[in-house]
C-alpha cells in the first residue's frame, strides 16, 4: 500500500478538519520521518513542539515499554506509585510547588481559567459570577468551546456559538492596553510569551517583565501559556526565563510527553492551587501512570542532553543564516531559540509543498509564513542541508 492509499482512506473516513500536506508519515527516528515508500524527510515541524527530545527518544520509550508491562490506568480514585515521584521532578525543574496534571494543552489551558475563577471568588472574594481574564488577541490556546470564546481567530471561533463569557482582549505586546482593562473583576491575565500558532510573534524585549509588574501591582495571576514554548523550544527551558520573571500559574504540556502520549499541567503554588479542592476538578486519564514515567523519562532527558542550551546555540545560528538568504519572496525572518518563522511576500502553502519535495517537512501558518521547528536533537549539518533546500526553494521556485 502505497501513500495515496493512506490519503484517501483519510479523506473517505475522516473528518476534514486539518489541511495537511501531502505526504503520509509511517515511521520516525530522531529528527527524521519517513513515508511507506521509503523516502526520508526533516521533520521541522516536530508535531508543533511536541517532539522536543527527537521522535522514539531511547529512553523515553524505555519508560513507556517498562511502566506499559506494570500499570497503564488507574485512575485517581487511588493513588498510584509513579504520580508523586513525577510531581516532584516537575516542580522541582520548573521551581514551584504543586501541579495539576491533565492531558492535553487544552485541558490544561481549562484547568488554569477553572483555577484563575476560583482563586478569584474564593481568595479575593470578587462578586459571584462576574470574573474576568484578559487574554491577548491572536491568542491560541486550544479548541473547546470556552477557550474560542477568547479567540480572534474566524477560522476557529466562526458558527461556534453561543460563546463564553467573562473574556476581555487586549492587544499582544501592549503593556498599558492591559493595565487600562483591569477592573475590580479582573482574576488573571492569560498570555503566551511568544505566539506560536500567530506565526511565531515575538514581544519586544520587557514586555514581560511590564505585565508581570502590572499584575503583581493589581493583584491578578499571571498565566503564561507555555505549551509550546516550553521545555528548552526558545532557548531556555521557560520562554519567561529569558526576561527573569515568574508567572504565578504556568501551562505546560506538548514535549512533557516526549512526542510519545498526551500530557500536560498546571504548575502554580500551593497558596492558589489549594482553592482545587476533592471533587472540584478531576480526571480520569490526569496523572496516569504510564503518562507520568513518560513525563519523567521526558523531563530527564530534556535536561540530561542539555537541549535548552542546543536550542539557544543551534537557534540562533539557524536565524542567523536564514536572514543572509536573499529572496524577494522574504519579508521577514524571527525566532527565538529554534522556534522559528519566515513571513514570505507570497501564499507560503507552494513553498512548503516545495520544501516537501526536497526532504524537509515545514508547515504553512496564516497563509503567508512558514515556521520552523525541529528537534532539539537537530545536528548542525543537518541544519546546513536545511539551510541550502530552503534557499534553493526561495530563490529558484517561481
Amino acid at each position: 500500500m502505497n501513500s495515496q492509499y493512506f490519503i484517501d482512506l483519510e479523506h473517505a473516513y475522516g473528518a476534514h478538519n486539518y489541511h495537511p500536506l501531502d505526504v503520509v508519515i509511517s515511521r520516525a527516528k530522531g529528527v527524521y520521518v519517513y513515508d511507506p515508500e521509503g523516502r526520508r524527510y526533516l521533520d521541522f515541524l516536530s508535531a508543533y513542539s511536541a517532539v522536543n527530545q527527537g521522535h522514539l527518544h531511547p529512553k523515553i520509550i524505555k519508560a513507556l515499554t517498562d511502566q506499559a508491562k506494570r500499570l497503564t490506568l488507574t485512575s485517581r480514585a487511588f493513588y498510584n506509585d509513579q504520580l508523586g515521584a513525577f510531581l516532584k521532578k516537575l516542580t522541582k525543574t520548573a521551581g514551584f510547588e504543586v501541579a495539576l496534571p491533565m492531558n492535553t494543552g487544552a485541558e490544561a489551558v481549562e484547568t488554569a481559567i477553572k483555577l484563575a475563577r476560583r482563586y478569584g471568588y474564593m481568595k479575593r472574594h470578587i462578586e459571584a459570577e462576574k470574573a474576568e481574564i484578559i487574554v491577548a488577541s491572536a491568542n491560541f490556546h486550544g479548541r473547546t468551546t470556552t477557550i474560542i470564546s477568547m479567540s480572534t481567530d474566524p477560522g476557529s471561533k466562526d458558527y461556534f456559538g453561543p460563546y463564553t463569557p467573562g473574556f476581555v482582549i487586549v492587544p499582544f505586546n501592549d503593556a498599558q492596553a492591559l493595565e487600562q482593562a483591569i477592573t475590580p473583576h479582573t482574576v488573571a491575565f492569560l498570555v503566551e510569551p511568544i505566539q506560536g500558532e500567530a506565526g511565531v510573534i515575538i514581544p519586544n524585549d520587557g514586555y514581560l517583565k511590564q505585565i508581570r509588574e502590572i499584575t503583581k501591582k493589581h493583584n491578578i495571576l499571571l498565566m503564561l501559556d507555555e505549551i509550546q514554548t516550553g521545555f528548552g523550544r526558545t532557548g531556555k527551558l521557560f520562554c519567561y526565563e529569558h526576561e527573569g520573571i515568574r508567572p504565578d500559574v504556568l501551562i505546560v504540556g506538548k514535549a512533557l510527553g516526549g512526542g510519545v502520549l498526551p500530557v500536560s499541567a498546571v504548575i502554580s503554588d500551593k497558596y492558589i492551587m489549594d482553592v482545587i479542592t476533592p471533587g472540584t476538578h478531576g480526571s480520569t486519564f490526569g496523572g496516569n501512570p504510564l503518562a507520568c514515567a513518560v513525563g519523567s523519562a521526558a523531563i530527564d532527558v530534556l535536561l540530561e542532553e542539555k537541549l535548552p542550551q542546543r536550542s539557544a546555540e543551534l537557534g540562533a545560528y539557524f536565524l542567523g543564516k536564514l536572514k543572509k538568504i536573499k529572496s524577494p519572496l522574504i519579508k521577514e525572518a524571527r525566532g527565538k531559540g529554534l522556534l522559528i518563522a519566515i513571513t514570505l511576500t507570497r501564499k507560503a502553502r507552494p513553498y512548503t509543498e516545495a520544501l516537501k519535495a526536497r526532504g524537509i517537512l515545514a508547515k504553512e501558518t496564516h497563509v503567508d509564513t512558514i515556521r520552523f521547528a525541529p528537534p532539539l536533537i537537530i545536528k548542525k549539518s543537518q541544519l546546513d542541508y536545511a539551510l541550502r533546500q530552503i534557499k534553493a526553494v526561495l530563490t529558484e521556485v517561481r
